[in-house]
């Protein structure tokens, strides 16, 4: 398969021919010597056997020989703000994020967080993400990255923008990402803005988190009432958004579910009453609720000493309280079938903007998924979750040409999905994707990995 380098903002209809094809189902299904045919307008013309498919002589012609193709990943839980170097823990604190704020915030804040966004979004296309969610940022530019995206201004992933988080004052994520209300009517308000900024998703810090705790306990303990999440709820619903909840304690759950929300991130142990209110949940958009565990921000957490990560004490302390309920309630939602979606919550420490597949990893390792069970929860099952099932989340005709071209059977070694050969985004080519890597936290995650 001869290909140039770089990325193309011009769409040329090609045809991927002789390549195995991951089809992404939760059954493991491949079949052999297909080829995918793309049109010039980004979306899958044909896919089927290569004997017998035609080949128009105005398509480009890949012989995909040897190699394997499967939908683009989708990312459900990221943050552009950030490469995944660890965190430092005095910025954490609401007065240290109150000074970032300020900066980023400023004249020459604002071009810089604009940069590492973009900077970002290219790493995780050239990592085989073909879409993404974001869920925390400093302000509307994921939103301005999708519009560009949009207008054929650069190529990169599906953008579904939240805008800032929704939080009481000095709650998880405030003020660095995040409006801050304390009232219903509050949280309401900030609700309408960020729709009206044409923000995609909405998110709820309905819980204390670690990577901002100051006090033992603080992870998982509810932050935010009923009232206030409903209101929030009732306003995204009402603009067809989903909305997705920080949660980290079984209480924290049960709150943002009776409120209404439609994804859990991160999570808790899950009891009979949590697992029955994410099947049937009459207060979310669509009836049910979903699981998005994010498990590579709390592996890190959990597999290495605070000399490596630089956590606080009490932070690693909380963390020991949320990491284990996390694990333990994907394994249920798991077992209940419970759709349970793939999310890095990139920007994180040792969290990096190349490593999605490493989450796939983890649920095989921690939380009983096979890997095509985990694959497929990465495309279709993700693309469920995020209501875009109709353009992207499988290979099928009039889909989005969103695919990922790799050397070796991923359901063989989900590592393949580390080095992709080929990304298509909406039928745009990245040739030759190269992320910008660090060695140094690849090796300690490996190495974890290998311990556990």
């Amino acid at each position: 398969m001869t290909m140039k380098s770089g990325m193309s903002k011009i769409i040329e209809p090609f045809a991927l021919a002789h390549v195995g094809l991951v089809v992404g189902d939760a059954g493991g299904t491949v079949l052999p010597d297909m080829t995918v045919l793309v049109g010039a307008h980004g979306r899958i013309e044909r896919v089927s056997p290569s004997f017998g498919t035609p080949v128009p002589d105005e398509y480009r012609y890949l012989d995909g020989t040897g190699k394997y193709v499967m939908p683009g990943l989708i990312n459900a839980h990221t943050h552009l703000f950030s490469q995944g170097r660890p965190l430092d823990p005095r910025m954490a604190t609401p007065k240290g994020q109150r000074i970032i704020a300020a900066m980023v915030h400023s004249p020459v804040g604002k071009p810089y967080v604009n940069a590492v966004a973009k900077a970002s979004v290219r790493t995780l296309l050239e990592s085989g993400v073909t879409t993404i969610r974001t869920l925390g940022d400093i302000g509307y530019e994921a939103v301005a990255l999708r519009d560009a995206i949009a207008a054929n201004e650069m190529v990169g992933p599906r953008i579904l923008a939240s805008g800032p988080l929704m939080a009481i004052p000095d709650g998880h994520g405030a003020p660095l990402i995040a409006l801050e209300g304390r009232t219903p009517q509050e949280s309401r308000l900030h609700t309408r803005t960020n729709i009206e900024h044409g923000v995609d998703a909405i998110k709820i810090a309905a819980t204390g988190g670690v990577t901002d705790s100051q006090v033992r306990g603080e992870a998982g303990s509810p932050q935010m009432t009923i009232e206030q999440m409903r209101a929030i709820c009732d306003e995204a619903h009402n603009a067809g958004l989903i909305v997705a909840a920080h949660a980290q304690s079984a209480e924290g759950v049960r709150r943002a579910l009776k409120a209404g929300v439609d994804t859990i991130e991160h999570g808790s142990r899950l009891d009979d009453e949590l697992i029955e209110l994410l099947r049937h949940n009459p207060n979310a958009l669509r009836g049910y609720s979903a699981l998005v565990p994010t498990l590579s921000a709390g592996f890190p957490l959990h597999a290495f000493s605070r000399d490596v990560t630089g956590i606080t004490e009490i932070q690693a302390e909380n963390s020991k309280l949320v990491v284990d309920g996390m694990i333990n309630g994907t394994r249920a939602a798991h077992d209940a079938g419970i759709p349970v979606g793939i999310g890095t919550d990139t920007a994180m420490t040792f969290v990096t903007q190349y490593n999605t597949w490493r989450e796939l990893a983890l649920l095989v390792k921690f939380a009983g998924f096979t890997p095509a069970e985990a694959i497929h929860a990465a495309t279709a099952v993700n693309a469920r979750i995020l209501n875009v099932g109709a353009s992207t989340g499988s290979l099928e005709e009039g889909k989005a040409a969103d695919m990922v071209v790799l050397d070796a059977n991923p359901l063989e070694s989900l590592a393949t999905l580390a080095h992709p050969a080929l990304v298509v985004a909406a039928g745009h080519p990245v040739w030759h994707p190269h992320a910008k890597r660090f060695d140094d936290i690849d090796r300690l995650l490996d190495e974890a990995m290998e311990r556990e």
